[in-house]
């Protein structure tokens, strides 16, 4: 499952070892095509990544704290300090083997 975070509920993700920061908006139709596959990948890799979406509106000090300027954009963060960075729509299986990559 996806958490939907605040700029205060940023401590979340960094407790995790491994986490996806989703950076997205309502208007932004690839945001909309990536949702339902982070919610898969979510599910998939449950105990192993945490899974995480901010709206960027509604959160700016956030997205300005990791410098996005595009959107939708993943920040991969290993132990709380940011590890990668994603930028665009990716298909499910491109997206599954980037954050594998991670995992080994």
């Amino acid at each position: 499952m996806v958490k939907v975070i605040s700029e205060a509920e940023y401590g979340q993700v960094q407790e995790c070892p491994l986490a996806v920061l989703d950076f997205s908006a309502t208007w932004c139709g690839p945001c909309k095509m990536i949702a339902p596959i982070l919610e898969k990948l979510s599910e998939e890799m449950k105990g192993k990544v945490g899974f995480f979406k901010t709206d960027v509106d509604a959160s700016p000090g956030l997205a300005a704290r990791f410098g996005i300027q595009n959107i939708p954009t993943l920040v991969i963060l290993k132990n709380g300090e940011e590890a990668g960075r994603e930028m665009g729509f990716k298909p499910e299986p491109l997206l599954r083997s980037i954050l594998e990559g991670y995992l080994n």
